[in-house]
């Protein structure tokens, strides 16, 4: 039996993750099955599949699962999260987004309709109880967070149960008019384990010291944290003359105050970074356990603002953060080393991070 964690459900009093969670290869292959196949993960944007008959290709936690999945509207408007594995011999169905009335594969010419069924097998004549269910695409449920589609193997919890309470927060932002920009994409590469990278995020204790030019554009009174069920938000408010959120509603908890980002979190992997020029989806991709891959994608609302406040220098903070995780990565391998204490007032949210862990590792 490998180790277990247990984390204090009071954060005043509770100790950090053992460390063998984060050097243990055994430990990282079992957090793949119990964490990262049960959890609702982020599939990108629906605008290439926005129209009926249209299939995108997608893959489910690249470097880690790698589960080749389909994206297929059919001719009612249907969307669904399919297999993109033929169920003959295993080849890859599709490869580019595009336009089909059916799916075919290239190998041997199976075909299936747009909702998985097979239509067609030349050369099985006479093969006993053919077609049946295991020829037919495998699906898996899907979820719609304002044109941010998601998916999971086996969802352990709703997904309206994990994405609610961020809907609900920024119910009145056009979110789903937010645009691509392909230029501000980028792709990191970070020498240390991903839940590392993850608890730098969920904290900002270290802002001050690591990142001067973003603690001048915050109000240091002004940093809140709120946690959910299955995430947490960092809402940062903004230095007088700083870019803030223009127009909240009525009814939101921030009305009349000056947002400069709401940063949140949904367990395990995935920021939603929204300032007032649009939204930073960062998607965090365990490679190895001492290796990580993260996927910045933007989405601009108002691209005057993008070189301002909060989001405007997204890089440098990047660099800075990834520094300080390397930096841990190699201190956790010290003999000397035994472990932490959390702040209660400002890492409540890696306290509840861990909680998670343990809890979904059981």
């Amino acid at each position: 039996m490998g180790p277990r964690f247990h984390v204090h459900e009071e954060v005043a009093a509770a100790r950090t993750l053992d460390v063998a969670f984060y050097l243990d290869p055994a430990v990282f292959e079992t957090v793949r099955e119990r964490i990262f196949a049960r959890t609702w993960q982020w599939l990108g944007d629906g605008r290439d599949v926005s129209e009926t008959a249209s299939l995108s290709p997608r893959t489910l936690l690249p470097g880690l699962i790698d589960e080749p999945l389909l994206l297929s509207r059919d001719e009612a408007g249907t969307l669904r999260c399919l297999s993109n594995v033929c169920t003959h011999r295993g080849n890859l169905l599709i490869t580019e987004a595009c336009r089909a009335e059916q799916v075919r594969c290239s190998y041997h010419s199976r075909r299936f309709d747009l909702g998985g069924r097979m239509l067609f097998m030349p050369g099985f004549e006479g093969a006993q109880d053919f077609p049946c269910d295991t020829d037919h695409l495998p699906s898996l449920p899907i979820g719609n967070f304002c044109g941010h589609l998601f998916t999971s193997l086996q969802p352990a919890a709703a997904f309206e149960a994990v994405l609610g309470d961020v809907s609900a927060r920024l119910a009145g932002l056009p979110i789903e008019h937010y645009r691509p920009e392909p230029s501000r994409s980028r792709d990191f590469t970070v020498q240390a384990h991903w839940a590392l990278y993850v608890e730098n995020y969920l904290e900002g204790l270290h802002i001050p010291f690591l990142h001067p030019a973003l603690h001048a554009t915050l109000d240091p009174d002004g940093y809140h944290y709120e946690l959910f069920r299955h995430g947490n938000l960092q809402l940062a408010l903004a230095r007088d003359g700083e870019p803030a959120f223009e127009g909240l509603p009525a009814g939101s908890p921030e009305a009349g105050r000056r947002v400069a980002a709401y940063y949140f979190w949904v367990f395990p992997n995935l920021m939603l970074n929204f300032y007032p020029w649009g939204l930073s989806v960062n998607l965090v991709l365990p490679q190895g356990p001492a290796r990580t891959r993260v996927l910045f994608r933007s989405y601009v609302h108002d691209e005057r603002l993008l070189a301002e406040g909060a989001g405007g220098a997204l890089d440098t903070v990047e660099m800075e953060d990834e520094a300080a995780v390397e930096a841990v990565q190699r201190g956790l391998r010290a003999r000397l080393y035994r472990g932490g204490r959390y702040s209660p007032r400002h890492e409540r949210g890696v306290h509840q991070f861990h909680r998670l862990i343990c809890e979904y590792l059981g």
